[in-house]
């Protein structure tokens, strides 16, 4: 049995593309395994482990790439110890490359299959290393980080009504609405509000 194994890290990323090729190789909808997790461990990941479960003896088990399988060395040889254990087959398409069960015996195909795993970690550090420099060259800057505050001058307006909502008839999601700040902000700021009018 032909099964397909996709993952992305994020919502924004490209999911189709991989169902697609998946699919392009025999792969039925109804044998594809698919999930939205981090790829830096394989633990948590339900789709994966329900594809270990699944599989048998003479299934192949199809990935876009290594590094959606696992982005750390240790990880990629536990998960394909498991399907070489049971003799299922692993293509990874577009690094054409195949591991079946005797890739233990094979010197030069144990030799490509570390090889890539070690590529895919390096990559993965690469890519949180890059995010930290850029973190720190941001701060430096004086820029700030993480999501844009609410501006003042909407967050001033939309406790005026807050405070004289019961005489303007307004619920608080009618304030919300009008003025864009979430719920949550605004009652965040009214409380530190009082708090400063109590002391």
């Amino acid at each position: 049995m032909k099964l397909g194994y996709a993952r992305v890290s994020t919502v924004g990323q490209d999911l189709e593309t991989q169902q697609e090729k998946l699919l392009s190789f025999g792969v039925a909808s109804d044998n594809l395994f698919i999930e939205k997790k981090t790829g830096t461990t394989t633990r948590n990941r339900e789709a994966l482990q329900e594809l270990i479960k699944h599989s048998r003896e003479g299934d192949i088990v199809y990935i876009t790439k290594i590094d959606r399988l696992a982005r750390s060395i240790i990880d990629l040889n536990n998960v394909m110890g498991e399907f070489l254990q049971k003799g299922v087959t692993v293509v990874f398409i577009d690094n054409n490359m195949t591991f079946g069960a005797d890739v233990e015996s094979n010197p030069m195909q144990k030799l490509l299959f570390n090889v890539l795993g070690a590529f895919a970690e390096f990559e993965r550090d690469m890519i949180v290393n890059r995010t930290t420099e850029g973190k720190v060259r941001a701060k430096q800057a004086g820029k700030k980080l993480g999501r844009k505050g609410q501006p003042e001058e909407q967050i001033k307006k939309a406790i005026q009504l807050m405070e004289n909502r019961d005489a303007n008839k307004l619920s608080v999601l009618d304030i919300v609405r009008m003025t864009g700040v979430p719920k949550a902000t605004l009652y965040k700021k009214i409380s530190k509000k009082n708090v400063r009018s109590v002391q």
